[in-house]
């Protein structure tokens, strides 16, 4: 049993009223109790004083201290209470609790507030600790006539009170324990009696719950419970039956809608969202597609709201083609239609995002364009010299070969423009198996830069190797990483000023191959660094045509890096120059 349940809630609602009645009573009784024996130990006390005050007025003694305390003394002996005489200065006369030694010690009793209140009203009556006789004393003080005293004060000690007190309290104590303990049986067999009929009825409750509405339940009696199990029982079957229809109807739209490539949002009459697929969510405002929100708050368009408006008013629009607010390098087409929701009037917005499609046309003009315009360059010089070694005049020897060597070129670069395009169709076409075998890097860099000898000879220009720590080897396709560093090294010695250094680094980090390439060249513009890996980009048009570049080497490293596993990115450094960082799995 936990009392966080019904029937330990009703155990402790029962047990905590018959507590609280309990504890409330015997407060009740102890609390005037203790305070009418107080009054009457008072009222015996103040009567015992005056009664001292008489006897000290009526016994003519010689006034010495040792008479006062021997009258003190008597007094006490009568009354079973400490008798103290006090005179006009404060100083204690007389003490029964005191031998007459010991009186010259005792403190001045002047200051004492029943003596001050006794002075200024004839009795004073205080409670408190004496730290005399070390416990709480009950003292009265009265006036006297007397040539030598001024005050009697009687004190009686309060152990008696509160022995009388500790008697009543412990049996009250038990009568209370006896009470609770009645109290707790009873609250504990009112919950078991009413948990067990809640139970019941929760059983049949869950069972309806989980789709279990085969058997009826079970009669709960003639009270308020067997009318709410009775109710709940109707209710349930009702209820399972309808959300059964409407769960299979869900389940149907639900996986139409999320099969669905294009964005669905339905509005009610309202312009209120109050449907929309995963679709929709990533086309729309990220945070705009929750139920509730009107459709400007979803798609902020002014087009697709003046859509929605038509269709709302049961027309049915053409469809448009636009580009997001947010994002206007997107391209989507939009539809409308009215539809009933609920059986009120609403419409259904579809978006269609188009913009792969529109990218990948741009993608093949450009690519026909550039590949147009790569072949024509040559093929025109190619052109003109033939025509001119045509001619009918015959030009001289120097000439000639002069010519020969610029078609010779010009065929050269068309043959590597070709040989490039059909190395990325392959790469793209997945058709370049990959062998992958231990590759030693200080070795495949030294082939690089073998290769590159000539054309960093010519710009006056030297390479740096630098192998890091467990960096010296990786399990790649040695010949596929050599054409990705030949590209980067390559396009480093076009971009950077002669007489500079390209440094050629591998590293290990985090059980991968990086392997970067930087030049102290300009750098590249920020606006260029997202598209310097596509096919026939150039960042400077006039340098990569007059050092003979295809604009393909760039994208062929990617592709190369791409089907090893890896990643390839171009950043800026912050001295100056660019680097290329390419990053592999060590296997």
């Amino acid at each position: 049993m936990t009392f966080g349940g019904l029937r330990g809630r009703t155990l402790l609602a029962v047990f905590g009223v018959s507590a609280v009645a309990l504890l409330l009573g015997a407060a009740l009784i102890v609390v005037p109790l203790r305070a009418q024996l107080l009054r009457a130990i008072e009222r015996n006390l103040v009567a015992e004083t005056r009664l001292a005050a008489a006897l000290l007025q009526e016994w003519r003694t010689d006034g010495s201290v040792a008479a006062l305390d021997r009258d003190a003394d008597e007094i006490g002996a009568f009354t079973a209470a400490r008798v103290t005489l006090i005179a006009s200065d404060g100083r204690v006369v007389g003490d029964s609790a005191e031998d007459l030694s010991a009186l010259q010690t005792l403190d001045n009793h002047g200051a004492r507030p029943e003596v001050v209140t006794a002075r200024r009203t004839g009795m004073g009556i205080e409670r408190r600790f004496s730290a005399t006789v070390g416990t709480d004393l009950l003292y009265v003080a009265v006036l006297v006539r007397h040539p030598r005293v001024e005050i009697v004060r009687l004190a009686l000690p309060l152990t008696d009170v509160d022995e009388q007190f500790r008697a009543v309290r412990r049996s009250l104590l038990l009568a209370l324990g006896v009470a609770l303990g009645s109290a707790l049986g009873l609250a504990w067999l009112s919950s078991v009696l009413l948990a067990r009929r809640v139970d019941a009825i929760a059983a049949v409750a869950r069972r309806y719950a989980a789709g279990d509405f085969s058997a009826p339940a079970r009669d709960q009696g003639g009270d308020e419970l067997g009318t709410v199990s009775r109710v709940l029982d109707d209710t349930a079957r009702e209820l399972g039956r309808r959300l059964t229809e409407l769960a299979q109807d869900r389940a149907r739209m639900e996986a139409i809608l999320a099969g669905m490539l294009e964005g669905v949002i339905v509005v009610n009459a309202e312009g209120r969202v109050i449907l929309a697929n995963d679709a929709a969510r990533r086309m729309a405002q990220p945070d705009g597609l929750l139920p509730g929100r009107h459709y400007t708050e979803v798609v902020r368009h002014p087009d697709i709201g003046a859509m929605l408006g038509r269709a709302l008013s049961g027309q049915t629009p053409e469809g448009i083609e636009f580009s997001p607010l947010r994002d206007p390098n997107r391209t989507m087409v939009a539809r409308a239609a009215p539809v009933a929701t609920g059986g009120e009037p609403g419409a259904v917005l579809v978006l269609h995002d188009i913009t792969d499609l529109r990218q990948a046309d741009r993608m093949r003009r450009d690519f026909v364009a550039n590949v147009s315009h790569e072949l024509r360059t040559p093929l025109t010089a190619i052109q003109g010299y033939v025509e001119a070694l045509q001619d009918g005049v015959p030009p001289e020897p120097d000439e000639a070969a002069r010519f020969l060597e610029i078609i010779a070129r010009q065929a050269n670069r068309m043959e590597r423009l070709v040989r490039d395009l059909l190395r990325l169709a392959r790469l793209e076409a997945g058709q370049e198996p990959v062998e992958p075998l231990e590759t030693d890097m200080e070795a495949l860099f030294t082939d690089v830069v073998t290769e590159l000898a000539g054309a960093l000879e010519a710009k006056g220009q030297r390479v740096v190797t630098e192998i890091g720590p467990g960096a010296g080897s990786a399990h790649v396709d040695a010949g596929k990483l050599h054409d990705a560093l030949r590209n980067l090294v390559e396009n480093a010695i076009a971009y950077a000023p002669p007489a500079t250094t390209i440094t050629l680094a591998s590293t290990r980090a985090d059980g991968e191959i990086v392997i970067t390439v930087a030049d102290e060249g300009p750098g590249i513009p920020e606006a260029d660094l997202s598209r310097i890996f596509e096919r026939f980009y150039r960042v400077d048009k006039a340098r990569s045509r007059e050092s003979g570049g295809t604009g393909l080497g760039l994208s062929i490293v990617k592709h190369l890096v791409g089907i090893l596993g890896g990643d390839v990115r171009a950043a800026n450094l912050p001295s100056g120059g660019a680097i290329f960082t390419v990053t592999l799995p060590a296997r």
